[in-house]
């Protein structure tokens, strides 16, 4: 069993409050991920549940019983680190095992969980290898598998990938969500990533400030943003977003054009991902604009286009688009993409 409870959990250091009342709810089995900018309470959060952190008020329950008061030691959790932290005189077998020997453990048991935990992370041909004659990605599956020995209720991940570059990241997200398929352990991971947050998730925890902006899977976040925030961190290229008036069933934007509006509430600001706008000719869909700068990455092409009161927008397109920079055309909104947001900044 896994499952992990934080009721009403707050950190403060002196008068400095960082995580301000957190109410979460972790099943056991299930890949969460902690997203968010730096600074939002992310990694802090994390080392609270490890027990790295003292917790100022609230409760930490795992599996039921209540854990807040307890040190690392007794939480049958484990940590996984941006840095691997292995010792440099020790083999990998040596590094993976030494744990389980500081803590007295036969050698036999020893042998059988390091084999079989090189076996799970494909580290067997190196296991007599030192660190040192290791890739980044292999001497980051050896930290992982220095967990997976301790056979913990629950693992869990400060940005463990971003020490690495960009093919060894794309590898590493594969190995972990394969662990997680093998394993099926509760894993908490962390990371101001929001393609691994979209990628390894069961369900994604945005923090923004201390607090949870919104709590769902992959796709309800992208899909019903609950607010501005969330709308513009999940996603890449960010939500684009214009100022917006609405008056009874119609939305309009500077320059006069608009369309259908059937929110409950006044809308204030009207947000539609890159991917989702169509390029049509000067004076299709709901603006017009000069393609400013053309941003080619193979499969796509990503179009800055210069909308004039509205600002900068950003258009996905396809890889072979014809357009060029300079041209004029038509930006194309289909009615179904659109996200409207209050004063407040909260999705209509």
């Amino acid at each position: 069993m896994g499952s992990i409870t934080l009721d009403k959990v707050e950190k403060w250091f002196g008068t400095l409050q960082v995580i301000k009342g957190i109410d979460l709810e972790i099943e056991d089995g299930e890949f969460v991920v902690f997203v968010g900018p730096s600074g939002c309470g992310k990694s802090t959060l994390l080392r609270m549940i490890g027990g790295l952190e003292e917790i100022s008020r609230g409760r930490l329950l795992i599996d039921g019983a209540d854990k807040t008061a307890e040190p690392p030691s007794k939480r049958g959790l484990t940590m996984v680190f941006q840095s691997y932290a292995l010792y440099p005189h020790m083999s990998v077998a040596e590094n993976m095992g030494f744990s389980l020997k500081t803590a007295g453990a036969p050698k036999a048991e020893i042998d059988a969980k390091v084999h079989e935990a090189a076996r799970v992370l494909k580290l067997e041909p190196y296991l007599d290898r030192r660190p040192k004659a290791l890739s980044g990605g292999q001497r980051q599956r050896v930290a992982i598998g220095r967990s997976i020995v301790r056979d913990p209720t629950a693992f869990l991940f400060d940005e463990p990938l971003s020490n690495l570059d960009a093919a060894l990241r794309v590898e590493m997200r594969y190995e972990i969500a394969k662990l997680h398929q093998t394993l099926k352990r509760t894993m908490i991971y962390v990371t101001h990533d929001q393609v691994e947050a979209m990628t390894l998730a069961d369900r994604i925890v945005v923090l923004e400030f201390g607090v949870i902006a919104q709590v769902g899977t992959p796709r309800e976040l992208y899909e019903r943003p609950a607010n501005l925030f969330v709308a513009q961190f999940i996603g890449s290229p960010k939500m684009n977003v214009m100022d917006c008036q609405t008056d009874g069933g119609r939305f309009t934007l500077a320059g006069g054009r608009g369309g259908a509006y059937a929110g409950e509430r006044p809308a204030v600001r009207l947000g539609i991902r890159p991917e989702h706008i169509g390029i049509g000719a000067p004076g299709d869909g709901i603006a017009d604009g000069t393609v400013d700068v053309l941003e080619y990455l193979g499969a796509d092409t990503f179009l800055i286009v210069d909308c004039g009161p509205l600002g900068r927008i950003t258009v996905r397109a396809d890889g072979d688009t014809p357009v060029r920079e300079g041209a004029r055309i038509g930006l194309i909104a289909p009615p179904e993409r659109l996200h409207f947001f209050d004063s407040d900044d909260k999705a209509i």
